[in-house]
């Protein structure tokens, strides 16, 4: 694993650049062999209206192809750096579980045939869309069970989606 430790508009010396090294090396011992390499970047804001939050400190992890980024600021360069360790392991010990977790649900799932490829349609669904309000599509939504519903919006005249954020709140998506 690869540490690099820099800093934009600050010093880092080698005993704070050791000590960096060591707190990240402590923060992926839950991973740490998925993860290539983690980029430690040191900012001192030089905007003294920015006091409170001065020092920042920037992580971006590749784990596994994929990356992993956290950021934290602080009025000081320790405080600044332990929150962000702080996040980097809790995200870390986040991925991992989902990785763990989808390990699981495949390996209960016992598969007799080849798996399809990700391009390949397996089914098509046809149906005749009458012209209705974003309420009728919504409850239409709702009876279905679905996150999402393609509709004919009858005050635009457009087709449009309507779907369920994460928050629980609607979403509607429309062609400009």
């Amino acid at each position: 694993m690869e540490i690099i430790v820099h800093g934009r508009h600050a010093e880092v010396s080698n005993d704070e650049r050791s000590r960096v090294i060591d707190r990240v090396e402590h923060a992926t011992r839950v991973f740490e062999q998925a993860v290539d390499s983690v980029d430690v970047e040191l900012f001192e804001e030089p905007n003294p209206r920015r006091a409170d939050q001065r020092h920042r400190v920037e992580m971006t992890a590749s784990v596994s192809g994929r990356v992993v980024r956290v950021e934290s600021a602080a009025d000081t360069r320790e405080t600044a750096l332990d929150a962000a360790i702080d996040r980097f392991t809790r995200r870390m010990r986040e991925f991992k579980e989902r990785l763990i977790d989808r390990g699981r649900r495949h390996e209960s799932v016992t598969v007799e045939e080849d798996p399809p490829e990700s391009d390949e349609i397996v089914r098509i669904k046809q149906f005749v869309m009458k012209p209705m309000t974003i309420e009728e599509a919504s409850l239409q939504m709702d009876m279905l069970g679905h996150s999402f519903f393609f509709f004919h919006n009858a005050s635009t005249d457009l087709q449009s989606v309507l779907y369920r954020r994460r928050d629980g709140r609607l979403g509607l998506i429309e062609p400009s």
